[in-house]
């Protein structure tokens, strides 16, 4: 039996983990589970699980759960450190979005945790330190996301210094097929209908635009020690390869499942063994085809952005990411375009004077001058439009 923390268990892959683990209850014991501020899920998981930790980031929210079940909550940073902590959990699933992620990793390394990892944006924000500080402590990070997961996959008992190229693939998203023209009038709820796969809000933008895309090109880099130009991003409508890895000989090995973000996480939770379970297998008499494009740079601009951060490299990767999160919540409160992410974006990186041997001080700097500088062009522009 191992003992287990999901934080972020609220979220789409928080609550996907809680399902694999309920099919494998005599393996896992949940002793810990976290939100930032979504208690109606949590109370209904806490039910289930009794978990004997419950950390809740939100003061009030916090304080209303703790009322509600009777139990003590956790509040605040802290919380999620006494849950890192305590010795008896042995994996973290660390399912916390967006940049809030970067401290509760560096500390999880830090008290040498294995970490399934389904945060995409502390890597974008600090890869090379997060990866260099797990080397030093022996820590194994094992990727929770589909695309890496099958990267790591297919990489199993391989020579990483093998490897010629790597193949990211993208479904393309809901926005595919759209002309230029198109995409300047696409509503909030049009994004958040993926064709694949069910997921969370900004995840959800950020794959309509491809810079989800874009943030997985920077965190295999750092995942799989690569240079951006090893890397390219092919658009696969099917969404059943998930990755490809070409080696040095020509040979490509490919990752293929029906799309289910299950498979990948009880990969990430039993490694290096595989366990049956109850997803839907793929049957390639229906697949008859796997179809494969290059993306429209020019329509996605996002894309091209996070290919120009990578390869500058040092600071620029965290200024993209605090940038694009800036945008896309406002985005999501209507007070951004969609097509206007890329353009804020990008002034944004042209503004930033870059570190490129960057430090823990200089990453939470950059990350606090670029939500700034964001949060004030759009402020600008939309008092600009409004007189």
């Amino acid at each position: 039996m191992q003992y287990i923390a999901v934080l972020g268990s609220t979220g789409s892959i928080g609550t996907s983990t809680l399902k694999v683990v309920r099919n494998l209850r005599d393996k896992f014991r949940i002793l810990a589970l976290s939100t930032n501020s979504n208690i109606d899920i949590l109370y209904r998981q806490v039910k289930e699980f009794d978990p004997e930790f419950i950390s809740v980031q939100d003061l009030n929210a916090g304080v209303a759960l703790e009322k509600k079940i009777g139990k003590q909550v956790l509040c605040g940073e802290e919380s999620l450190e006494k849950i890192i902590r305590d010795k008896r959990i042995k994996k973290i699933v660390l399912a916390i979005s967006g940049s809030a992620a970067l401290k509760p990793l560096l500390k999880a390394i830090e008290a040498r945790k294995q970490i399934a990892l389904a945060n995409k944006e502390a890597l974008v924000m600090a890869g090379p330190l997060i990866m260099r500080r797990a080397r030093d402590n022996g820590v194994k990070i094992i990727p929770v996301d589909s695309e890496q997961s099958a990267i790591w996959q297919c990489l199993e008992g391989e020579d990483r210094k093998k490897i010629k190229k790597i193949y990211l693939t993208a479904s393309g998203g809901p926005f595919r097929k759209y002309s230029k023209q198109q995409m300047k009038k696409v509503s909030i709820s049009a994004c958040l209908k993926h064709p694949r796969w069910k997921m969370g809000k900004k995840i959800s933008v950020d794959s309509a635009n491809l810079m989800n895309k874009g943030l997985e090109l920077l965190e295999a880099m750092y995942l799989f020690n690569l240079k951006p130009d090893n890397i390219e991003v092919l658009i696969h409508p099917e969404a059943i390869i998930h990755s490809m890895v070409e080696f040095v000989d020509g040979v490509v090995m490919a990752q293929l499942s029906f799309t289910d973000m299950r498979i990948p996480i009880q990969y990430a939770l039993t490694y290096p063994e595989r366990l049956p379970n109850n997803t839907e297998r793929l049957n390639f008499a229906q697949v008859r085809s796997l179809n494969f494009e290059k993306p429209d740079f020019n329509k996605f601009p996002c894309l091209g952005l996070a290919f120009l951060a990578a390869r500058q490299g040092g600071t620029m990767p965290c200024v993209l990411n605090a940038a694009n999160e800036v945008c896309v919540e406002e985005f999501l409160k209507g007070g951004l375009k969609f097509f206007s992410i890329p353009m804020v974006i990008e002034k944004i990186l042209r503004k930033h004077k870059n570190v490129v041997c960057a430090g823990l001080g200089d990453i939470l700097a950059a990350d606090l001058w670029a939500r700034s500088q964001t949060a004030r062009i759009i402020k600008t522009t939309n008092d600009k439009r409004a007189n």
